[in-house]
């Protein structure tokens, strides 16, 4: 910031350390007697302080660039109380020496301004300590009262708005915490200029009383104590008394002002002068007028027709002028747009696209589904999907940057994943999904799939809720047919959906537990990359990364096999094993799961060989065939009886037996065997690929 052609940011280093010890000063100056050379001093730097805080009140855009206003005002106001008892201290003790007693500023404020007339310098000390106190102080008082009130009552709905932009993908997680840093710093700021206002007036209140103690006090002990007549002591202590309080309250007075221009501007992109300027060029007809009725005022018999002319003459050249100005201003913006933008202009970095990792697009019917910003059903239902996502996986996924596409069919919404699509449906706004779950009961609509899990489904008139429940039907709304969708996809896609930044942002926020952990182990033991693919291994099979402190102690533990991190995920798993079976098959100790011949398994081993996973292509295409097709059937079989699909097989061959069942049949989850409790009654289901056994 700017001041007077300084740059206030190259005094930082020193204010730091010079405004404690001047608050230090301040205190010390209420005991310590002051010589007269010293009082000068301070009462001309307080003046001048006053200047400076007049002028950074003017000068600033926004009540954000002076937030410490009012801890100033306080300090200010003591400084001048310190002032004013050590001013009484030395004019009680010195004054009968003469007016120069208690030094020269007091002396030029009491004598040479008042023109040595007393009772106009009462006159005048009383109608500043009016004007300040009654007039700015409280009226500015009242606008920081009212201001804070309504700061308070629109934070909610300021806060939710910024939410809304956010979930938009309007703008940046950074821009929303800044903005609601804002929303909470005006609040506090109303309501210390609010409290503020009180020292103004008490500030006010004390300069009446030290004017009147310093009066009576002083005539007393110049006639008792140094024998001077009545009037003698009445015209030196007067003197001095009325320099003292003009020399305190002409400061305060400015403070105020400062403190009315603060609170009652509204915040531009100028400053107070640029804003005043502004207003008045763009309104020359007010200008007009007044030069026009202060013109009239001065032909009449008995005005000051020089100065009123003169005025008059002068507001209508500014009239002139700014009305020259708009005119040219006018003439140029048509000149503007009269001509053809130039073709071929310089690209920016700014005209790259970024792409969002996670994108929601809504066709136009679909568009009233946000309409109400953060207060639409699908806005809630998508931020309680990421909360719920955070709770059971373990990190924080991108925002959904939610947007319209005109292109897509009326009723069709799509889901992008780092700009590529992985997911669409149909979503009719005004009629319910009813999802068929069992029976031959039908229902007038319109005939569709699920777009999650593609079951049989029909969109039906709002008013058949009832009877579609009643035949066996799931009903829900459209906004949960959305976020259904996407939160599935999400679960799906959710190792690619971890990058590198968020496992940045997973680790920063993990350090603040386990601070020691983290600082031993990254980037000394496990590296950022190795650490994430690590985790994205697990999330490809479904598993919670919560547990971040065993992850980290078990890949530093085997630090030597990180090349091949394929080589460390087994012994995660079984340090994971506990949550891993009880996310897989629930809890209980008896599970019903499918098995694998064991020949098949030998099969299999010997295309691994030496490494963690067979390679692609080294599999007998005739095996892995069988063995997808004994996967689909056996796992239709489970869920017929409500079963988890759980397959169980050898440590050694889990993980290649893992990828090709989620390549035919995504839901199912392969488990090794050691990765079951010991204690646990495993019965099996079915034996995939039993026919190996018999011929092998």
């Amino acid at each position: 910031m700017k001041i007077l052609g300084f740059e206030l940011t190259k005094l930082q280093p020193s204010a730091q350390g010079a405004i404690p010890v001047l608050v230090l000063l301040v205190l010390i100056m209420m005991l310590v007697p002051l010589p007269a050379l010293l009082l000068d001093v301070l009462f001309t730097f307080n003046i001048a302080l006053s200047i400076i805080v007049l002028f950074t009140a003017i000068n600033i855009k926004t009540f954000k660039d002076f937030v410490a206003f009012p801890t100033v005002l306080l300090l200010t106001t003591l400084l001048r109380l310190s002032l004013n008892v050590a001013s009484t201290r030395i004019v009680l003790m010195e004054g009968h020496k003469g007016t120069d007693a208690a030094g020269k500023v007091i002396e030029a404020f009491g004598v040479f301004l008042i023109g040595g007339n007393f009772a106009v310098g009462i006159v005048i000390f009383i109608v500043i300590t009016i004007i300040n106190f009654v007039v700015i102080t409280k009226g500015s008082g009242r606008v920081a009262e009212v201001s804070a009130r309504f700061a308070l009552d629109s934070m909610p709905g300021k806060q939710m708005a910024i939410d809304a932009d956010l979930n938009a993908g309007l703008i940046q997680q950074e821009e929303a915490k800044s903005r609601r840093a804002d929303v909470a710093q005006e609040a506090d700021f109303f309501g210390s200029m609010d409290g503020a206002s009180k020292f103004v007036r008490g500030d006010a209140m004390a300069g009446i009383m030290i004017l009147v103690i310093n009066l009576i006090g002083g005539i007393l002990i110049g006639v008792l104590q140094h024998n001077m007549d009545f009037g003698k002591a009445l015209a030196t202590f007067a003197a001095l008394t009325i320099g003292d309080g003009l020399v305190a309250q002409i400061p305060a007075l400015i403070i105020s002002t400062a403190a009315g221009i603060l609170v009652t501007r509204v915040a531009t992109e100028d400053d107070f002068s640029g804003q005043v300027s502004k207003q008045f060029e763009a309104n020359s007809s007010a200008l007009g007028v007044v030069a026009g009725v202060l013109g009239i005022l001065g032909v009449l018999p008995g005005m000051p027709h020089v100065i009123f002319l003169g005025f008059a003459a002068l507001f209508g050249g500014l009239a002139y002028l700014a009305h020259q100005k708009i005119n040219r201003q006018t003439k140029a913006a048509e000149l503007a747009a009269s001509q053809p933008a130039a073709v071929n202009q310089e690209l920016e970095w700014k005209d790259v696209p970024i792409v969002e990792p996670l994108s929601l697009e809504l066709a136009y019917r679909l568009i009233p589904l946000v309409d109400k910003g953060d207060e639409s059903d699908l806005i809630k239902r998508i931020r309680a999907i990421r909360r719920k996502f955070v709770s059971q996986v373990g990190f924080l996924i991108p925002s959904v940057h939610i947007r319209d596409n005109l292109q897509l069919n009326a009723e069709t919404y799509r889901i992008l994943l780092y700009g590529a699509e992985v997911g669409r449906g149909q979503c009719l706004p005004d009629r319910l999904l009813a999802i068929q779950q069992s029976g031959d009961e039908t229902m007038p609509g319109l005939a569709v799939k699920d777009p999650t899990f593609g079951m049989p489904a029909v969109w039906i008139d709002r008013k058949l809720r009832d009877e579609a429940i009643a035949k066996g039907y799931t009903v829900v709304e459209p906004a949960v047919v959305i976020t259904t969708h996407l939160d599935h996809l999400i679960h799906q896609h959710a190792a690619e959906l971890l990058g590198r930044q968020e496992t940045q942002d997973l680790i920063d926020h993990f350090k603040m537990s386990y601070p020691k952990l983290v600082e031993d182990v990254i980037p000394k033991v496990v590296s950022l990359a190795q650490l994430q693919r690590l985790l994205q291994l697990l999330l490809d099979e479904s598993i919670p990364i919560k547990d971040m402190r065993t992850i980290l102690e078990v890949a530093s533990e085997h630090a030597a096999k990180l090349n091949d991190p394929l080589e460390v995920l087994s012994h995660i798993r079984y340090a994971l094993r506990r949550t891993i079976v009880q996310d897989s098959l629930g809890e209980g100790s008896s599970f019903q799961v499918l098995g694998i011949q064991p020949e098949f398994e030998r099969l299999i081993e010997q295309s691994i060989g030496q490494g963690a996973i067979a390679p692609d292509g080294l599999i007998e295409p005739s095996l892995a065939r069988m063995f997808g097709e004994e996967v689909i059937s056996g796992v239709q079989e489970l869920e017929s009886q409500n079963l988890p699909p759980v397959i169980v097989s050898g440590t050694r061959t889990r993980m290649t037996l893992s990828r090709i069942a989620r390549r035919v049949c995504p839901q199912a989850i392969v488990l090794a065997l050691s990765e079951l409790p010991p204690t646990s009654n495993l019965e099996f289901y079915k034996v995939l690929c039993a026919q190996t056994g018999k011929n092998p």
